[in-house]
């Protein structure tokens, strides 16, 4: 049976240089970067966030994807590991609650070079060399532009008035709920829906839990949409020109053109292709990865989530 484990490489600038984290474990004698399993009922970005503040006392929240490692356990099993950049802030480094113990015995931080050459495990070197390339591309700092669909609502023939107020299902709720870890794992600033109740209802446990106002615009609603009344451009070039991490509640139809404009403005190619993370399930949602400091670097890299994993 495969296990399954997530983790990140902090990062933080001192004296205009790039360092990343290493963590020195007591138990393994050996230096790798924060990680740890998946706990039942989590999500992978939810897993990294969690281990990162529990190995190291950094709350972070997560940057690109830098990919996957998998190996073989002593035990002979399969052991996956999804890893994200993930930046310390001087805030988060202030707040750090980290103390030597049993499992790590030390923190350190190090440049690229010199970390990974460090890390025990070629691996883990793959991962700061992965994350080493954005550096050199000067796309570390990021920002995300957070596509969701609606949770599951009664089904139209089932609903007996506009469809703008049909509600969300039972199931829908409690997937409204449960994506709620894996959003917030990505540092959600705003929060923007359609008018249609589906919509609010899905994003409502996020704002309670963030504590965010929720705006809501029917510029991405539905009902616009099909009226050829909706603009997604306005909406996609404020969120652009503001550069700070929104989630976008909006329906099937109207996701793929969301996620579509952003690729265009971006100069991202092929604009079609970037347009299939569009394509959700109810519940889903799929993290646009921007560079803060170039703009027209176009969609750093682009993950898809559901409430399921």
């Amino acid at each position: 049976m495969t296990v399954f484990a997530a983790g990140a490489v902090c990062w933080r600038v001192v004296d205009g240089k790039i360092k990343v984290l290493v963590i020195h474990r007591a138990a393994h004698r050996d230096i790798s970067l924060p990680k740890g399993k998946v706990d039942p009922g989590e999500t992978l970005p939810q897993t990294a966030v969690r281990e990162v503040v529990e190995e190291t006392g950094l709350a972070v929240t997560l940057g690109v994807p830098l990919g996957v490692t998998n190996y073989t356990m002593p035990n002979g099993r399969e052991k996956v590991v999804h890893y994200w950049a993930a930046e310390a802030t001087d805030e988060a480094i202030a707040a750090s609650t980290f103390l030597p113990g049993d499992e790590v015995a030390a923190l350190e931080w190090l440049p690229l070079k010199k970390a990974a050459a460090a890390l025990t495990y070629e691996r883990d070197g793959q991962i700061v060399e992965r994350f080493r390339m954005l550096v050199d591309e000067g796309v570390t700092r990021t920002f995300a532009i957070i596509a969701l669909r609606h949770a599951k609502a009664i089904p139209p023939y089932q609903f007996h008035g506009p469809d703008a107020e049909r509600t969300l299902t039972e199931r829908g709720r409690t997937e409204a709920k449960a994506i709620v870890p894996g959003l917030r794992a990505f540092g959600v600033e705003k929060i923007v829906t359609s008018t249609a109740v589906r919509c609010r209802q899905t994003v409502e446990p996020l704002s309670k839990a963030l504590k965010l106002p929720v705006k809501q615009t029917a510029l991405i609603s539905q009902d616009a949409y099909e009226s050829a009344e909706s603009d997604i451009r306005q909406v996609v070039a404020k969120r652009l020109r503001k550069q700070t991490t929104v989630v976008l509640c909006s329906h099937g139809p109207v996701l793929p053109e969301i996620v579509r404009e952003v690729a265009r403005v971006t100069g991202t190619a092929p604009a079609v292709t970037v347009s299939r993370a569009g394509d959700l399930p109810v519940a889903g949602f799929s993290v646009l990865h921007l560079s803060v400091d170039r703009p027209g670097a176009g969609i750093i890299a682009i993950e898809t989530h559901t409430p399921h994993s």
